[in-house]
């Protein structure tokens, strides 16, 4: 697309290991992520836990959006991967947590998937700013 007004958004501390691949990318007014994880950004490592790696996840959603001029009012849709269903609780911990009124909340989609690595609840989102 030669119009493209984007650029690649990064949270600092967290990376994708050796894939050449950004946190997300903003085109316009509209941010879209890669697979958002739960690592620990002080370690870069995955925790073993499910609600670490929800609440770290969450945290680097919230980062990604800042780098991208966004907030969680800007979410529009977001899917959330998770390993098996003994992580909804860790998920809908944080999610209530950044979406609390149940009238102001963005479209969401779980679905059970066998992610890589140790990781046990990835996020992916759509923002859009206004």
């Amino acid at each position: 697309m030669s119009d493209r007004s984007g650029r690649s958004l990064e949270v600092p501390g967290v990376s994708h290991g050796t894939a050449p691949i950004p946190m997300g990318a903003r085109v316009g007014n509209v941010i879209y992520s890669s697979g958002i994880m739960g690592k620990d950004p002080a370690t870069d490592a995955l925790p073993p836990d499910v609600a670490a790696q929800a609440r770290f996840a969450f945290q680097h959603m919230r980062a990604l959006l800042a780098a991208g001029g966004a907030t969680l009012a800007n979410v529009v849709r977001m899917t959330v991967y998770i390993k098996d269903d003994s992580a909804r609780a860790a998920v809908n911990e944080q999610w209530l947590q950044c979406f609390p009124d149940p009238h102001d909340r963005p479209a969401r989609h779980t679905l059970v998937y066998n992610l890589p690595a140790g990781m046990l609840v990835q996020l992916e989102i759509v923002a859009v700013i206004a």
